[in-house]
């Protein structure tokens, strides 16, 4: 009894100390530094704002506690300032960084269904050229509600100064408050961090799904992390470049990479070939109709009368449309820390480019875009381009959107390429990236008409619905029926100069349009003759969800003749990495020893892998942010499989990474030079 009573006189003891040190260190601290606490509290709203609007991860603690644990530790520096003036100056400074920064990545979600990177600080210039999509269709008022925090604090401030608070705050403990706050916050990181699980601390490494880190760790542990990654290419050549070497090495020696003949094998060889880079052309525009008239007639002709894919991906990542040219051109993936155009544009890459110039071809590329958009004029250089034919190439007689009109720019091309044809006098390569049918598509005026409505018998009586008229997605399909065209217009031209008998045309829709799903919601549900957007529950509803929507998000993918003599559907699953192996076997100009992605014509059960980890096979959409399996057509895979098909999605995002950042095809190919 008496050991009890002591053990138990000890354990008050011991709270009543703790209470004490509380009360001194933390208590009176805040009691005393009432600038800190609004500021802490403000800083970690916003977070919790920037999180409900994007990713809506309301009231989960682990990030919310992170957050609170950065606050702390941005807020100790404000002691390190000897004047209450510094101070006062450093919490005003950091809440307009904090609020920018919260705007910032709302913005950007919106567009891109993800956070901003430190790295697309390079690109910031590109904002001016894409300011009116941004405007129009991206920015809402709801980015710029962070905006709260600054004006509150300043009201503070401005509340504390005509107290004269500061005039009465004790500079005795500035160090030991420092520390006090900037170890708390340290502690609470860790043991926050303790708390993760084995999937979220892959996922925060890894960053392949920026939207997951958020989730999981908050804004400030994903900014941290970003800058640190984005940093990775300034110190890659001092840490991890052996293992890197190991794994890729490894990789190439087990792939066994090497031509495999088919049906399609040399068809083409010696052929020209002209590929056209098709601006947010998507498959759902296809086959689509109003009113009875289609939105793409002529590319409808051409998928009869040519190779058509439709069950074809994109594979970008941030860097969009340059991330769509790099695949297709390298059969690698893009990069998850930068864009590979603008961060990683002096590195050695094998690319299709090449392949066609080694074997005789001159190669040109044209864009009616400035060269330095998207880093164009150097990365073409790099890829094996002879000439990059940019703005200043063309008259720019006719404008809409981002610049010179698809239709000028393809009428002033073909005289380009009869000229090449004729001062050549040897097979060209032509790759044409279109401009018009590019977000927002509100400059419709020298577009024709064509009205996205339906016209429904009600009563007896014929009826228009507007449907989607004059909608995004209705401005869309009818830009998509201009680049139709643009694109047949072309075709026509090169046919009248001759040019077209000995020329292949290979069209790819670089990325999704990027329409929000709320569109094809619309799209899908909309019932006519009531006029009303039917419902859960409703007779006929199809309870469109993300899966449904990812799905969608497929590109068309056609190689087309002027004989028409190929005439083939292909419906297996296939990724932008995998047309530059198909496109070398068919024009017999070898291999790419580096290549990703596989010959289509070899390949039955193939795999198209997505930067975040997810991909999607002729069975399954498998999330990798969520690891969720989404079953297409009612068809499923086994979880061996599944769990084989996943490692292999997480085995090329890394091979590609480490090419690309430790610059290894430039340093295997020097050794196997000396070797």
């Amino acid at each position: 009894m008496k050991n009890f009573v002591l053990s138990k006189n000890k354990l008050q003891s011991f709270f009543d100390n703790l209470k004490k040190f509380i009360n001194r260190h933390y208590i009176q601290f805040f009691k005393n530094n009432p600038l800190i606490i609004f500021f802490v509290i403000s800083i970690v709203f916003n977070s919790l704002l920037l999180r409900i609007i994007t990713v809506k991860n309301w009231f989960y603690f682990k990030p919310l506690l992170i957050d609170f644990a950065f606050a702390l530790i941005f807020s100790s520096f404000s002691f390190l300032f000897k004047s209450e003036k510094g101070k006062k100056r450093y919490i005003i400074g950091f809440s307009i960084f904090s609020t920018v920064l919260c705007i910032i990545h709302s913005i950007y979600y919106t567009y891109y269904d993800s956070f901003a990177s430190i790295s697309l600080l390079a690109t910031s210039t590109f904002v001016v050229d894409v300011g009116d999509a941004v405007v129009k269709k991206v920015m809402k008022i709801q980015d710029f509600v962070y905006v709260w925090q600054l004006f509150f604090i300043l009201y503070v401030v401005y509340h504390l100064n005509k107290k004269k608070y500061f005039e009465n705050v004790h500079k005795k403990y500035r160090k030991f408050a420092f520390l006090n706050l900037f170890l708390t916050g340290i502690v609470l990181i860790v043991f926050m961090c303790s708390l993760m699980s084995s999937v979220e601390w892959s996922r925060f490494s890894k960053m392949w799904n920026r939207e997951s880190v958020v989730s999981s760790f908050g804004i400030f542990a994903y900014q941290s992390n970003d800058i640190i990654q984005s940093l990775e290419p300034k110190i890659n050549n001092l840490f991890g470049h052996d293992k890197a070497l190991r794994e890729v090495m490894d990789y190439y020696d087990g792939a066994n990479i090497k031509t495999e003949k088919n049906d399609y094998t040399d068809v083409f060889k010696g052929k020209n070939v002209i590929v056209i880079h098709a601006e947010s052309l998507q498959t759902i525009a296809l086959n689509q109709k109003f009113e009875g008239k289609e939105v793409t007639p002529f590319l409808n002709k051409m998928v009869s009368e040519g190779i058509y894919f439709d069950n074809f991906y994109s594979q970008v990542g941030v860097g969009t449309s340059s991330d769509a040219e790099f695949t297709f051109s390298t059969s690698l993936m893009p990069s998850n820390s930068g864009t590979v155009f603008v961060n990683y544009f002096d590195r050695e890459y094998n690319t299709i480019q090449k392949q066609f110039k080694n074997n005789g071809y001159y190669v040109f590329s044209m864009h009616a875009n400035t060269g330095d958009f998207w880093n164009r004029a150097t990365m073409h250089e790099n890829m094996g381009y002879d000439k990059f034919y940019s703005k200043s190439s063309f008259d720019i007689d006719e404008t809409i959107g981002l610049g010179l009109s698809d239709k000028s720019f393809f009428r002033q091309v073909v005289p380009k390429i009869k000229e090449i044809n004729e001062t050549e006098k040897r097979p060209f390569y032509g790759t044409l990236i279109t401009l018009t049918n590019h977000t927002p598509w509100s400059d419709l005026k020298l577009m024709d008409e064509f009205p996205t409505t339906w016209s429904v018998n009600v009563d007896g009586k014929s009826v228009t619905r507007d449907y989607i008229n004059n909608t995004t997605f209705g401005d869309y399909f009818r830009s998509v029926h201009y680049s139709d065209q643009s694109i047949e217009q072309f075709v026509n031209d090169m046919d009248k100069t001759g040019l077209l008998d000995d020329t292949v045309i290979v069209i790819y829709g670089d990325h999704d349009a990027r329409i929000s799903k709320k569109y094809y919601n619309i799209f899908y549900n909309y019932d006519p003759y009531n006029d009303v957007v039917k419902e859960d529950g409703d007779n006929g509803y199809i309870d469109y969800n993300d899966y449904m929507y990812k799905l969608d998000r497929k590109v068309p993918f056609i190689i087309w003749t002027k004989n028409k003599k190929f005439k083939k559907k292909i419906s297996n699953a296939a990724g932008m990495i995998d047309v530059s192996p198909t496109l070398a076997n068919m024009f017999g100009v070898g291999v790419n020893n580096y290549q990703l992605g596989h010959d289509l014509f070899s390949i039955k059960d193939n795999v198209v892998v997505f930067t975040d980890g997810s991909f999607v096979n002729n069975n399954i959409y498998y999330d990798g942010h969520k690891g969720e399996i989404y079953s297409i057509n009612g068809n499923t895979s086994s979880k061996d499989s599944i769990d084989k098909d996943s490692n292999y999605a997480d085995e090329i995002i890394k091979v590609s990474n480490n090419i690309i950042t430790y610059n290894l095809i430039k340093e295997i190919n020097e050794k196997n030079k000396e070797g």
